[in-house]
């Protein structure tokens, strides 16, 4: 569950060992050594030396992201467009922020301490309709759903169905409960058909020690690649053809007051990342050189075979037929909260207009 804490070095032996991932919301692997409101930070875009003297040159102006994790292949863009100078055209030196709390990217930007925060459309909704925090999203960085119900290949767990009789891990996300129920409710199954149990951080290792048949809340642009490059075969379902209705998965996240009160600063950051899609678009393996260049080797090291694939994988998800990169669907928005209010993951309806806004075309 999202209050769950570890401590750094527990992250980085889980990862080692290929315990743990990116998904189940990042937020519920957070390291508690930073303390509350702190993160981990880093200066990226070249060395310090070279930043600061093109920030003395340029005059540039800072903009700080939060990010919902460690470096991976979900930041593939951001990453390209430092390395790339795109930001530096704009006249923006990014300083990059890695968090220390479940929902840092949110309450940090809320709170002013940072600017923009990568993370996802279900938790600024939540945030807005559970809390009156006022979040809004700017942009959609993957307008596909990377959340998949995964299995390892000998449980044959190819459909909804076969899920009768079955334990389920996931991180104790009332969203991921919500996803598997209503997946569960849309095949014609009782709740009670699979058993839901909380495996923490654990979403792999507690499927190859057999622990639970399948898990929910990872990534089919992390997990899936990761267990494949351990050589393990890997079924996975999703949840928006499966009664969960479709939505965004990333987003970048600003307050209601940043977005008015700077505006063109906001703007300019989104049209240097819109170069660096299009620039790992047409150049994928430049894409995921430049990842790695910034990965965190001591808490998070990147396999460059697993990040090729996250990387190809985020690209095919990050735009769908009318629906470029960056855009964002009132409609789907809207759709998501009443599916969020039906289920009980949020208290209160909220209006989708109140927490979209429109910066670049």
């Amino acid at each position: 569950m999202k209050n769950k804490r570890f401590t750094a070095v527990a992250t980085a032996a889980a990862i080692m060992l290929g315990v743990c991932g990116v998904g189940e919301k990042t937020a519920q692997k957070l390291i508690s050594e930073f303390g509350a409101g702190n993160t981990a930070s880093s200066t990226v875009g070249g060395s310090t030396d070279v930043s600061s003297a093109s920030s003395e040159a340029k005059d540039l102006e800072e903009v700080s992201v939060v990010l919902d994790w460690y470096p991976n292949g979900s930041h593939v863009f951001l990453y390209d467009a430092i390395e790339e100078g795109y930001y530096e055209e704009e006249g923006l030196k990014i300083k990059v922020e890695f968090p220390s709390n479940t929902n840092d990217a949110i309450s940090m930007t809320s709170a002013g301490k940072a600017d923009i925060g990568f993370y996802y459309m279900h938790d600024v909704i939540q945030a807005n309709a559970n809390q009156n925090i006022p979040v809004v999203s700017i942009g959609a960085a993957v307008q596909n759903p990377v959340n998949v119900l995964m299995s390892l290949g000998d449980k044959n767990i190819k459909t909804v169905a076969d899920l009768k009789g079955k334990k389920i891990g996931y991180g104790g996300s009332v969203l991921n409960e919500a996803f598997v129920k209503t997946m569960l409710k849309n095949a014609g199954l009782k709740e009670d058909d699979a058993e839901l149990i909380d495996v923490g951080f654990e979403l792999m290792s507690s499927m190859t020690t057999g622990q639970v048949d399948a898990t929910i809340g990872g990534f089919v642009s992390h997990e899936v690649p990761e267990l494949e490059n351990q050589g393990f075969t890997v079924n996975y379902i999703k949840p928006t053809e499966n009664g969960v209705p479709d939505y965004t998965e990333l987003v970048f996240v600003t307050s209601k007051e940043n977005a008015e009160k700077n505006a063109d600063k906001l703007t300019r950051f989104l049209r240097a990342t819109k170069k660096g899609y299009e620039h790992v678009k047409a150049n994928p393996e430049k894409g995921v050189e430049n990842l790695l260049k910034n990965q965190n080797t001591e808490n998070f090291p990147l396999n460059k075979d697993v990040e090729t694939k996250s990387v190809a994988t985020i690209l095919s998800l990050a735009e769908k037929d009318g629906a470029p990169f960056l855009s964002q669907s009132e409609e789907t928005w809207t759709n998501n909260i009443k599916w969020m209010l039906d289920t009980g993951v949020i208290t209160k309806s909220v209006d989708a207009k109140d927490m979209i806004v429109k910066l670049v075309d």
